[in-house]
């Protein structure tokens, strides 16, 4: 009885919270509750301050992905839904499953920033660096190289393909040198040398010719 008084508490706190858009940069009562629903569900929070700073920001962005949400830092109205249904039990995609739709929606976010041989972050990307860079925020870790990359998962035939898969290309060197998220519909996004981050067809004459195949890393 004591455990369904206590629940009920939070859920009512979540409620009257869900009334306010919080975005990077505010602070109030508001930021207190989300901060104290995501420490409670395992994401790192350090300090309940009321403060919507860059680790708030952080697992803001982990919950959005892990349910599939537009990855937007924007806590409103449907991440304040997910985040009750969390917490009542209800969202079984909860539990740390990467929803495929969250991954692509984060790794959107960077369309146009630069190359950068050997880049991993958002100042500058390389290929692996740069879906190493999308798994690692979703609690997946991939190895730095696409060569590599290319070992891990499960192998997929060309007519397997879902959004969320890593896709393969024979560009530089012999084997997979270059590699990128398959996004859907024929799309798959990369870090390209000429334009930095950006969406490709994967039937376009370049691509198509040079296409070594695929893996799966998420369910």
């Amino acid at each position: 009885m004591l455990v369904y008084f206590a629940l009920t508490i939070q859920l009512g706190s979540l409620a009257v919270a869900s009334a306010a858009s919080l975005k990077p940069g505010d602070s109030g009562s508001e930021v207190r509750i989300l901060q104290e629903q995501l420490q409670k569900m395992q994401y790192e929070i350090s300090e309940v301050d009321g403060v919507y700073g860059i680790q708030t920001q952080q697992a803001v962005e982990q919950y959005q992905m892990s349910v599939g949400l537009e990855v937007d830092d924007i806590v409103g109205a449907e991440t304040w839904e997910a985040l009750r249904a969390s917490r009542a039990g209800v969202n079984r995609s909860f539990s740390r499953r990467l929803n495929a739709n969250g991954i692509l929606s984060f790794a959107k976010r960077f369309i146009g920033v630069p190359y950068l041989w050997g880049g991993n972050s958002p100042a500058g990307f390389d290929c692996s660096g740069f879906t190493q860079y999308v798994f690692r925020a979703s609690g997946i870790s991939l190895p730095r190289t696409a060569d590599v990359q290319f070992q891990v998962g499960i192998p997929i035939r060309y007519d397997q393909l879902k959004s969320g898969d890593l896709v393969f290309f024979s560009t530089y060197e012999p084997g997979p040198s270059h590699n990128g998220i398959y996004l859907g519909d024929g799309n798959f996004i990369s870090a390209t040398s000429s334009r930095g981050i950006a969406i490709d067809r994967m039937s376009s004459p370049y691509w198509s010719s040079r296409y070594v195949g695929a893996r799966r890393v998420i369910g």
